[in-house]
């Protein structure tokens, strides 16, 4: 009796599993050998890793564990109170992003790091699942090419560190596998919640990766399909398709994009494409760059590739078109035009060459065509080992090239050579297979952990959770008094989102998302920034303390400094409409607390004895004293820098004379700040405040005296959305202010993000057309003829030719 053979279902199975499998041990394996966490003592907490991307998940930790100050809509903790939907829908809507939740709070670190893994294994699954649809073939070699993709230079250097951008990696063959159902005319429904799933989990990779799919999906029409009007048909469907999930995402999507144009303007570049020896050059493993595209995937996809034009089992068309596409995408990158458009139209900040991964699965899928059509001969792989070679002395001039770069590349590629040529001898098959899977985690471990090399060497890099974060974030659990007041994490900061990571609801903020009215009003007042503006520091300022409602600050040593200050809503008087002056930061600060608190130096650099000295510097970039004091640094780097506001101490007079330990800034200014004073104007501001104040997840309300007039404060920024006793909210220098006419007693608040209404309304006309599609399908299935044996009738599959491809190689 013979043995059934498994599923070509099963097969794809057990090919995604290879791929996954590979994937995760060769990113473990490359961060062991680099000693980072967490198999070592070095930082992985890179960049925006540590400073964005683990404190916004540590939030979303809190969310699941009903612990968060706000909501989906409205993040109370950052920034004294901002817009969390765009956010959300940036760093966090991947459908991996809630596993957080299921460690304990002290490891998130360890969680994102899991995360990353994992969203690295499912874009191998992802892609291996994907080549065997295109085109049947041997199972394992689906998984090795798929986690060739998945090892991508870009993937393990550069998304690795970016958790958002790996949903990009997942993309990519998700959404090319919604354009084979768009050229088979299958799950039009399904294929739209695909689009939707990809674009809601991050839309700036998706769009690169639809982009590429795209491309895909047009040489497989040419090359299957016959006839304009056929090629159109199965165009327009594709296009329906993604059309349709893109309008079901629109409720993340529309906020989102409104959002961004509400942020404060980032840093503007124009594009500068490398050398092609520092293109080249990245095809190599162990190579890394922010500033070139890091192209390797493997040696032996590498070779497969090169080979592909000379492989004369595939015909000239195909090779034409597949090699074709991966030199036109290629090109594409280096052209100044193409280059936006692969990027929004706009030269991003950072990498420039984002769309990297894109290029990797064309890549793997050309590789794959050639492979599932036959083994290569030799003559086609000494050819296509030529074209790497070729290529490698290219490379040599470029700087990013060395001994380990060289020694891995030929090396592998004499491997795999040989490994390709064997596969074709039974007896030799297995351990072939073997040895490819060998070299393909070796070079995938060593990219992986030199490109951790690179990063700690050249990049700030930020601790993960230990004994300081701990002492820290029991400090301020102990502190809490929301709402009554609010509980400021402070500086020096751990991170640039300390209040989520942390906790509290301080003044700090660091997103793609940062709103501009908020750090114009920051900056009015004092505060310091860094990333030009997008990472918004706290004030260590007692006057905005009292105008923010700060009534419990975090020391050096987890110590809990506690202020008397005024609610979070309180009443200003009648009068003019105030405006901020531009480099006044001190009489910014009273004429939003209402009081003048400062007295101006009684001599050049010296305040009167008994008031505290304040110095404000932004360009200042080492430290200053009072004589006989301590030293302060201000971080002063303009534009990527801007120093804060700093308390220099109490003056004694002219035995407190202010010092610079470098040249002066060229602007400067020190005030003297009268505790007496202030106390006093927050006595007055907390006789007048609201009371009764009660806080929701995306709202205030509270109840002002009978008969007040002037104008309710709440200390928040202005931002667009908020909607206040049924209007609009009005603006008192870039904080909610809300009209009072001696009628109204009641402040009532809510916040929802701009565009929300209509995606939702986008979206819901959109859910309409997949719940249609999928009950027409439902409706024709039972009315599809049945044949003899009860079962419906399915016409013969075109599959023989992939059927026959699979006993070209080995499986």
């Amino acid at each position: 009796m013979s043995t059934p053979h498994p599923s070509p279902r099963r097969h794809s199975l057990f090919g995604s599993a290879l791929a996954a499998l590979l994937t995760a041990a060769a990113v473990c394996t490359g961060d062991a050998v680099a000693g980072v966490f967490p198999y070592g003592p070095r930082h992985r907490s890179i960049n925006d890793l540590g400073n964005q991307f683990v404190p916004f998940h540590a939030h979303l930790w809190d969310m699941l564990h009903g612990r968060a100050r706000g909501g989906l809509l409205f993040n109370w903790q950052s920034g004294y109170g901002t817009s969390f939907l765009p956010d959300f829908g940036t760093y966090l809507t991947s459908p991996f992003a809630p596993l957080v939740g299921l460690f304990p709070r002290e490891d998130i670190d360890l969680a994102v790091y899991v995360v990353t893994v994992l969203k690295m294994a499912a874009a191998a699954a992802a892609m291996a699942w994907l080549l065997r649809t295109v085109r049947r073939g041997p199972w394992w070699a689906a998984g090795l090419l798929a986690a060739s993709y998945a090892l991508c230079g870009w993937s393990v250097i550069e998304a690795s560190y970016n958790p958002m951008w790996l949903d990009g990696l997942i993309a990519f063959p998700m959404l090319c596998l919604t354009g084979e159902w768009a050229l088979r005319g299958r799950r039009p429904a399904v294929g739209a919640l695909v689009v939707c799933l990809c674009w809601t989990a991050n839309f700036y990779t998706a769009y690169m990766a639809t982009l590429g799919a795209a491309l895909v999906l047009v040489v497989r029409v040419v090359l299957t399909r016959e006839g304009v009007r056929e090629r159109l048909r199965v165009v327009g469907r594709a296009a329906g398709t993604t059309l349709l999930g893109i309008a079901l995402a629109s409720p993340v999507l529309v906020p989102l994009f409104i959002s961004s144009g509400q942020a404060y303007p980032g840093l503007v570049r124009e594009f500068q494409p490398v050398s092609w020896a520092d293109t080249f050059a990245r095809l190599l493993p162990a190579t890394y760059s922010f500033s070139s595209p890091a192209v390797f995937v493997g040696t032996g996809t590498l070779l497969l590739l090169a080979a592909l034009p000379f492989h004369r089992a595939v015909p000239r068309r195909v090779r034409l078109w597949w090699a074709g596409l991966a030199v036109a995408v290629l090109v594409s990158f280096q052209w100044t035009p193409t280059h936006l458009a692969w990027h929004v139209f706009a030269t991003p900040n950072g990498s420039p060459y984002r769309q990297t991964f894109v290029l990797a699965g064309i890549v793997v899928i050309a590789a794959w065509t050639g492979l599932a059509a036959g083994l290569p001969g030799p003559r086609a792989l000494a050819a296509g080992a030529g074209v790497l070679v070729a290529v490698a002395l290219w490379a040599s001039g470029s700087e990013l090239v060395g001994g380990w770069a060289y020694g891995l590349f030929g090396g592998g590629l004499l491997i795999a050579a040989g490994s390709w040529w064997a596969l074709g001898r039974r007896r030799l098959a297995l351990p072939a297979a073997g040895l490819l899977a060998l070299v393909l985690i070796g070079q995938g471990a060593a990219t992986t952990a030199w490109g951790m090399r690179g990063k700690l060497g050249g990049l700030d890099d930020y601790p993960s959770w230990g004994a300081e974060h701990s002492a820290r974030a029991g400090a301020l659990a102990g502190a809490e008094g929301w709402p009554a007041y609010r509980t400021d994490p402070s500086r020096p900061a751990l991170t640039g989102n300390d209040p989520m990571l942390l906790g509290g609801e301080g003044g700090a903020y660091y997103s793609s998302h940062t709103p501009e009215v908020f750090t114009r009003t920051m900056v009015a007042l004092g505060a310091g920034w860094t990333s030009r503006g997008r990472n918004v520091q706290s004030i260590d300022n007692p006057v905005t303390d009292a105008v923010f409602a700060v009534g419990a600050r975090l020391r050096p040593g987890a110590t809990i400094a506690r202020a008397e200050v005024p609610p979070l809503i309180t009443t200003r008087p009648p009068g003019p409409e105030p405006s901020y002056a531009e480099d006044a930061p001190f009489r910014n600060q009273e004429l939003l607390l209402g009081a003048k608190v400062y007295e101006d130096p009684v001599a050049p650099g010296v305040c009167r004895e008994g008031t505290e000295a304040y110095l404000w510097a932004p360009e200042y970039n080492a430290y200053a004293r009072l004589t006989g004091g301590p030293g302060f640094r201000l971080d002063g780097n303009a534009p990527r820098n801007r120093a804060a506001v700093q308390r220099l101490g109490v003056s004694r007079g002219a035995a407190s004379a202010l010092r610079f330990d470098s040249a002066p800034p060229p602007r400067w200014t020190l005030a003297c700040l009268d505790r007496a004073k202030l106390a006093d104007a927050t006595a007055r501001l907390r006789a007048t405040a609201a009371t009764g104040i009660e806080v929701g997840s995306s709202g205030i309300r509270a109840t002002v005296a009978p008969g007040t007039k002037g104008t309710a404060v709440l200390s928040s920024p202005a931002i667009a959305g908020w909607t206040c006793n049924g209007r609009p909210a009005s603006a008192h220098l870039g904080l909610v202010a809300v009209p009072l006419d001696g009628r109204t007693t009641t402040v009532d608040c809510s916040f929802r993000p701009p565009g929300l209404l209509p995606g939702a309304a986008v979206a819901g006309t959109a859910l309409l057309v997949p719940a249609g599609l999928m009950a027409w399908g439902a409706l024709r299935r039972r009315r599809r003829p049945r044949g003899a044996d009860g079962l419906p009738s399915v016409a013969a599959d075109a599959g023989a030719a992939d059927a026959a491809a699979d006993a070209s190689v080995p499986a």
